[in-house]
């Protein structure tokens, strides 16, 4: 009986070798047959070779040439009868006119694509072998591997007996945690159903776009800004209406007309002001008179150094405000995870919008972070990186000092993951050079410069935005002392 098996094995085995080799001549002449008949080598109505004679051109058996012939018949580029050599279909003669390479415009484009191409990329991470400065990035070493992986477990052990589609706004677990989260973290008072889970802040803002605008419609933006935020409401068919920024925050002093406007509050990006009191009071006023919305964008509320973090503006009025909260400055911005609160009268369209979008976020990263949060992990968590950025914040503003002393004028130090560092007696003009020079030199280095509307005028100062939090504190000591004697060339 084991022999038998043996023998009846190593059969089967030598079968599905020459099986795949046959499958594999057959794709070759079928693929070749489809090049000729593009080509205009065959046209329709040519007969081609015989079964017969093409397997011996190829040195193939008749029977994978017959079954290549039936594959091209089924696909509707051969005709076969019985007893009669097979022949190229009709109507097969645009399809011979090769399709010229252009790099041109596509055709049939929306509106809405237009206006998507239409502003130039944000900055891309740039290859630094010393200390790349791109804001926005975090330390690998700080992601809570071990909480996270005991969270994912449990999650992936507590599978439903049903996979199906799950609530577009989120899990009702995860957003009953956000809830309370954000009452204990952030002093908002808001019912799980005001909650919209998303793919990123990114998103957030990309659907209040669509919401909230139509072509045409003005929006009220920080200058300089968030310049993704800025594309977003612009390709929706927003008009950008750009209002100057100070130490303050946005100056709301006269504002104009419009249907939203998007803010900074907490900590003005990329300046790094605090919007005051005075000033919130009058944006919420004047949101209440023109029957705006506010979008208040808390991408790192999270990181105030001196004192607690700042109450939101949604807390002050949460018929007016959309509060756009992401993990992708406390977590990592690979999970994509954020959220919105959004007023009452508003949950039923965003939910719509989101289903509309991608159906919802990904249910295992909700679970896990559901677990997180009532865990009380994630707190712990933030806890923790809050002190490690603040001493990679105090080793970067003591290097600033050490090696450019009053030739740097560093902005928005009191709060966030990054600072602006002004460089002074540098013309704007130079920075592209020195951007250039620093890359050579191992540093990534951004320019503020792209961040202001274009229509407005420049500081002629260069400046430049320095995050931290993705170095550790020897990069941030290097990065400055390199960066401090390449600067020394070009004053």
């Amino acid at each position: 009986m084991p022999q038998c098996w043996l023998a009846w094995n190593i059969q089967f085995r030598r079968f599905s070798v020459v099986q795949l080799e046959q499958d594999g001549v057959a794709r070759r002449i079928i693929a070749a047959i489809k090049e000729q008949i593009h080509r205009g080598a065959y046209r329709s109505g040519d007969r081609l070779p015989s079964s017969r004679a093409f397997a011996a051109e190829w040195g193939a058996s008749r029977t994978t040439v017959t079954a290549a012939y039936n594959q091209l018949d089924a696909e509707g580029y051969l005709i076969i009868r019985q007893g009669a050599r097979a022949i190229v279909a009709p109507g097969l003669e645009a399809a011979s006119v090769p399709t010229p390479v252009t790099t041109a415009q596509p055709r049939n484009l929306s509106a809405f694509a237009r206006r998507l191409l239409d502003p130039p990329p944000p900055a891309e991470a740039q290859s630094a072998r010393v200390a790349d400065f791109r804001y926005g990035d975090l330390s690998g070493a700080d992601f809570p591997v071990l909480a996270w992986r005991r969270a994912s477990n449990k999650a992936i052990l507590r599978r439903a007996a049903r996979l199906r589609y799950g609530d577009p706004q989120g899990s009702s677990v995860l957003r009953n945690a956000l809830q309370a989260y954000l009452w204990r973290a952030r002093g908002i008072s808001c019912t799980p159903d005001q909650i919209v889970v998303v793919n990123g802040s990114q998103q957030g803002l990309d659907l209040c776009a669509r919401l909230l605008l139509d072509p045409g419609d003005p929006f009220v933006i920080e200058n300089p800004g968030y310049l993704l935020a800025r594309h977003a409401f612009a390709a929706a068919g927003g008009v950008a209406v750009p209002v100057a920024v100070d130490a303050d925050g946005l100056r709301t002093e006269a504002l104009p007309p419009a249907r939203l406007a998007y803010v900074t509050p907490s900590h003005q990006f990329p300046l790094g002001g605090v919007l005051s009191a005075t000033r919130r009071r009058s944006l919420l006023s004047w949101a209440a008179g023109t029957g705006a919305y506010v979008v208040e964008d808390d991408y790192d509320g999270e990181y105030r150094h001196d004192i607690s973090p700042i109450p939101p503006l949604q807390a002050l009025d949460a018929d007016t405000v959309i509060y756009v909260g992401t993990l992708s400055k406390t977590l990592s911005p690979t999970l994509r995870l954020g959220y919105l609160v959004v007023p009452a009268g508003l949950r039923l369209a965003f939910s719509a919008a989101k289903r509309l979008t991608d159906r919802h976020a990904p249910m295992l990263e909700q679970d896990v972070m559901a677990d997180l949060l009532a865990s009380g992990a994630y707190e712990r968590h933030v806890r923790s990186i809050r002190r490690k950025n603040a001493e990679r914040r105090e080793v970067l503003l003591q290097a600033l000092t050490d090696h450019l002393g009053p030739r740097v004028t560093v902005a928005g130090a009191d709060t966030g993951l990054h600072v602006v560092a002004w460089m002074n007696g540098i013309a704007a003009e130079r920075e592209p050079a020195i951007i250039a020079a620093a890359r050579a030199a191992g540093i990534g280095l951004y320019p503020v410069s792209p961040l202001y509307d274009p229509s407005e005028p420049r500081p002629g100062t260069a400046g430049f935005i320095l995050g931290y939090a993705g170095l550790d504190t020897e990069a941030l000591r290097r990065g400055v002392a390199v960066l401090a004697t390449m600067l020394a060339e070009h004053r």
